[in-house]
């Protein structure tokens, strides 16, 4: 086949591939242009998964009736003129080609009407060809209508999913763009039935409320952003969940850059971490979060749907975004509370789940081997701890859970895991000051592990040492034990070891957040075990010298409250 030029509708076609992917993609251009517009209301209807019909009206600027058919050319744009242009950016479109790589691959009608305009103007094209202009009469604004998405392009439309699948792709678009601007008000109809109304109120709590429901909004903590250094081009906002609002997946993290949303695996790492120890395996928080940047600082032309962007100090960017997420967990943990107690005479039914942080991980953070944390993470971590009221020791039920007295109730403390808090901060501290107490062995001890505990055990010899853990090959898959952490005296450290050996970690900072944890785990105290009255103080006494008295290193509650409050109108009292 010679070279030849491609005809101008294959052009067109190919362009609008790498922009308009599927329904979502229309809808996510077609808000961004409206909100570019400075649109307070935007209405968006879709039928048919956005297949049959997308419609999007806003109140914005408008486009003047003599400009509606060169908003149709490829790289026609009011968003910039000339390259520079490109990294002083304060829009979220400017590449001038949302519009027409829409109408290469559906039929498009647009109504517009400019600001302090008596009348507007009418435009329709199909395959990319204008057939009809006229003026038309609408208030200010601009309605774009979308039919028959990818009809003209069978190749395409047999890779779009479901019209239920692609519903949802549009409603979180949708959803997206609503808590990146809770001061305009966005509604959805899916099928003529109203799928989201949002209050477009200024405040991103309501905003949320209404995307996530209100067991959501009312438990998302505002961030607090910290004291910005001098230099510093980064600023943190948006809310984040507390730790008893979970998921079962990530994809409940929202980032926006300058209120772009974006997708970023190193940011979604970032918030992860700054929960570490908090949620259970396999949860994930919520998060809505602002990065405001100079547009100098990001190119955000790496990506044909612009759905990613590229920080220039991304070190900096995952140190600001941590560091604001660690701060709020810190500065707004409560303990739970007992928030509903049964009829039947058994007492507490349904507590709400933990609320806390992870303050005391901070001497972990900061001071494990090697560990692998950006510039500035550091500060982030050096923050104030929380306390507990003194307590009154009551009594033990069930040689598991020790009752004590506070000046605000009833406090049930689960005495494992408030000892696993306990000794986790002692062994993060002797690690800080490098005066980690190791017990001598009177005679080395061997011990087996399996082939393929035995390849971790030989690749992680450094760190178990780091701990206290001074082991040599015996040959095969045997191995010899000289010293333990003291704390694991007299415990069953080998199950310890093994179920380390069989844990998959990434790096060694994982590994040493692992072992510390599992030291801790078993050389508390168990659940069942009968405790002394000198023994239960001393816990309680230890407890509440913690940094995090809250929650064990696993992420599991320490303790509960049930009120005053709470006593009296159970008792009819109140």
């Amino acid at each position: 086949m010679p070279i030849q030029i491609l005809d101008s509708r294959v052009i067109s076609r190919i362009a609008a591939g790498e922009v308009i992917d599927r329904p979502a993609s229309v809808v996510k251009e077609l808000v961004e242009n409206s909100l570019d517009a400075g649109s307070t209301q935007i209405s968006v209807e879709i039928e048919g998964g956005g297949l049959d019909l997308i419609r999007v009206s806003d109140n914005g600027r408008g486009i003047a009736s003599a400009e509606l058919p060169l908003a149709f050319e490829r790289h026609a744009t009011s968003k910039i003129t000339r390259f520079e242009d490109m990294f002083a950016l304060t829009t979220l479109g400017f590449r001038g080609e949302a519009l027409p790589s829409i109408a290469a691959v559906a039929e498009v009608e647009i109504i517009s009407c400019p600001k302090n305009s008596h009348s507007g103007g009418f435009l329709k094209i199909e395959d990319g060809n204008q057939l009809n202009s006229r003026s038309s009469g609408r208030s200010q604004g601009t309605t774009v209508t979308v039919r028959g998405l990818f009809q003209s392009v069978p190749a395409r439309l047999k890779f779009v999913k479901s019209r239920a699948t692609e519903s949802g792709h549009i409603a979180a678009v949708v959803s997206q763009y609503a808590m990146a601007y809770p001061e305009v008000k966005l509604s959805l109809t899916v099928d003529g039935k109203n799928s989201l109304n949002t209050p477009g109120n200024g405040t991103l709590s309501d905003t949320i409320t209404q995307v996530y429901g209100l067991d959501v909004g009312r438990n998302m903590l505002e961030l607090q952003t910290p004291e910005i250094e001098d230099g510093c081009t980064v600023m943190v906002s948006g809310m984040i969940s507390d730790p008893s609002v979970t998921r079962s997946t990530s994809n409940y993290l929202s980032f926006f850059v300058n209120r772009r949303w974006i997708t970023n695996r190193r940011l979604s790492w970032a918030v992860e971490e700054a929960y570490r120890g908090l949620l259970m395996a396999g949860k994930h928080p919520i998060c809505v979060i602002n990065i405001g940047i100079s547009p100098a600082e990001i190119d955000v032309n790496i990506h044909p749907t612009k759905s990613e962007v590229k920080f220039r100090d991304e070190a900096a960017v995952f140190s600001a975004v941590q560091k604001a997420v660690r701060c709020t967990l810190i500065q707004s943990a409560p303990i739970s509370r007992v928030s509903e107690i049964a009829e039947a005479p058994y007492g507490p039914r349904q507590v709400t789940s933990f609320l806390s942080s992870k303050a005391a991980e901070k001497t972990e953070h900061l001071h494990s081997p090697n560990r692998e944390l950006p510039t500035g993470v550091s500060e982030a971590l050096a923050t104030p701890k929380q306390t507990l009221p003194t307590l009154r020791l009551l009594g033990q039920i069930r040689n598991s859970y020790i009752v004590a007295e506070g000046p605000d109730g009833l406090y049930i403390i689960d005495q494992h895991a408030a000892h696993e808090r306990i000794l986790f901060e002692k062994l993060n501290m002797e690690k800080t000051l490098n005066k980690l107490e190791v017990q001598a062995l009177l005679t080395p001890e061997p011990f087996d592990v399996t082939p393929s505990q035995a390849s971790v055990l030989n690749l992680r010899l450094d760190e178990l040492a780091y701990l206290g853990f001074l082991i040599e090959g015996f040959g095969g898959n045997t191995f010899v034990a000289r010293t333990i952490p003291a704390v694991l005296s007299g415990k069953d450290w080998k199950s310890m070891l093994r179920e380390l050996l069989e844990t998959e970690t990434r790096n060694r900072s994982d590994f040493m957040d692992r072992m510390t944890a599992l030291a801790a785990c078993h050389s508390a105290v168990r659940f069942g075990q009968t405790l002394g009255e000198d023994e239960m103080i001393s816990l309680i006494r230890q407890l509440e010298q913690s940094d995090l008295p809250n929650a064990c290193p696993h992420g599991r509650p320490t303790l509960i409250c049930l009120t005053y409050d709470q006593l009296l109108k159970e008792f009819k009292r109140g």
